[in-house]
């Protein structure tokens, strides 16, 4: 693998961790140094942090959020 991209990795926590579960990468990025982007967004992907994955959670917070106030709501009637 090229020194730059081998340091690019290692100075990102997220990306040096991908790699050492998904060890095809080793292979991809030392034939092909151009696929850093395909690796990054498979990061992202991997740790469901891309823009629909963050709109999906914010989601669920929020209608554990509404289920909260339904049921805090609902005690208070009783």
């Amino acid at each position: 693998m090229r020194k730059d991209v081998y340091e690019y990795i290692i100075s990102k926590p997220k990306l040096n961790d991908f790699i050492r579960q998904q060890p095809t990468w080793y292979r991809k990025l030392t034939r092909d140094p151009n696929e850093l982007e395909k690796f990054e967004l498979a990061s992202l992907q991997y740790y469901k942090q891309t823009i629909p994955d963050r709109v999906e959670q914010f989601s669920n917070s929020i209608q554990m959020a509404n289920m909260m106030l339904h049921m805090f709501q609902a005690m208070k009637n009783q």
